[in-house]
């Protein structure tokens, strides 16, 4: 049943470009399809160096395991809902959230505000832990840094479906607290610090020393290109 799933995600794209258009009145190029691919395949690429580097690390340090492996159809029944989480979270912390924050305030400020918010909305999560939410607002920051660089959703869109859809499709391991099902039954064995506890991968110390350096490397190159926004002061 992965249409109904589909569809949600397409109707956030919808509603949101109609925003655009009837309330800024504005073409939605934050989400024009023209150079799309393009984009969404290097966040591809990032994501998945993201989801390779860590679990290399977890290896290296004995704490990453597969037991054995499942069917792989299995794996493609998470990414319907990887689709809709990659494309309604960007849409609402960084196209909504971070862009009307940065045009108010700039960038700083857009930048602590996005990361407040996305952890506000992890912290239900089960077994959320104080590494959880330093992850989760180093993410954040890739996420908007990643927007701000091409100041369109395709590259962050991206890098967030990769990195969810490789750990609940693939690997099995838990992602946010949420159990999964993938291709390979995995498991983290080792400290709470390193294998992330009961919330997972995004709890793991391998996790935040990888995101951050995506994150500080994003930074880097929007600031380079001189993409950063400062608050208008008249």
């Amino acid at each position: 049943m992965a249409w109904p799933t589909l569809l949600a995600a397409g109707f956030c794209v919808w509603g949101y470009c109609e925003y655009v258009r009837r309330i800024e009145r504005r073409e939605p190029v934050e989400l024009a399809v023209f150079g799309s691919m393009r984009e969404f395949s290097h966040g591809l690429a990032i994501g998945l160096a993201l989801v390779i580097s860590t679990l290399a690390l977890l290896r290296v340090t004995g704490i990453f395991h597969v037991e054995g492996y499942n069917g792989w159809t299995v794996a493609l029944r998470p990414l319907p809902e990887m689709v809709l989480v990659a494309i309604f979270e960007e849409i609402l912390f960084r196209a909504i959230l971070f862009r009307k924050t940065e045009g108010a305030w700039g960038s700083s400020i857009a930048l602590c505000a996005s990361a407040a918010f996305f952890v506000l909305a992890h912290l239900p999560n089960a077994g959320i832990s104080a590494m959880a939410v330093l992850i989760t607002a180093v993410a954040a920051t890739a996420f908007a840094a990643a927007y701000m660089l091409t100041r369109r959703l395709w590259l962050p869109i991206g890098m967030h479906f990769a990195w969810n859809a490789c750990f609940e499709s693939v690997v099995s391991l838990p992602v946010s607290g949420h159990t999964t099902h993938g291709w390979a039954s995995a498991v983290l064995a080792g400290p709470e610090w390193l294998s992330g506890g009961a919330y997972g991968i995004e709890a793991s110390a391998a996790t935040l020393l990888t995101w951050l350096i995506a994150s500080l490397a994003l930074l880097w190159v929007v600031t380079k290109r001189g993409h950063w926004v400062t608050p208008y002061r008249p």
